[in-house]
């Protein structure tokens, strides 16, 4: 074509090579099913969260905690610094083993940084004596 420049074989073989590194790292960091975006789940009896208590359930990537007054709260536990799944739960206290974030089970709240925004919120709900988590449950 006439009047345009023609790329160097060095111009097309770095572009060739650094393509699959940035579309792997956006495939890394973009949302996906681990971060709360897939079908409703099934996480076991309701009784297995008492009054007052959370329970991670690491498989699923959720926190279920249960106020005193016996209503549930749902969180991901997918980490909002860095999007490491937390492994850790002692209390009520969430931690992150990725970069030492720790967050409420209770609120989601972020209570020792890296991390600066809460955990994502899930809808919960007993549903035939079970817990349910997630989209639409």
């Amino acid at each position: 074509m006439a009047g345009r420049p023609h790329p160097s074989r060095r111009t097309v073989l770095r572009s060739a090579a650094l393509t699959p590194v940035a579309g792997l790292g956006l495939a890394a960091c973009s949302p996906g099913e681990d971060e709360g975006g897939g079908a409703p789940v099934d996480l076991g009896a309701e009784t297995e969260v008492a009054k007052g208590g959370s329970k991670l359930y690491r498989d699923e990537k959720v926190v279920v905690s249960r106020a005193d007054d016996g209503s549930l709260k749902a969180f991901s536990t997918i980490c909002t610094h860095a999007h490491c799944p937390i492994g850790e739960l002692k209390g009520s206290k969430l931690i992150c083993n990725c970069h030492g974030s720790e967050f409420d089970a209770r609120t989601g709240e972020v209570l020792q940084a890296p991390a600066t925004q809460p955990l994502e919120a899930l809808p919960v709900k007993v549903k035939g004596g079970r817990i349910v988590a997630g989209p639409a449950s």
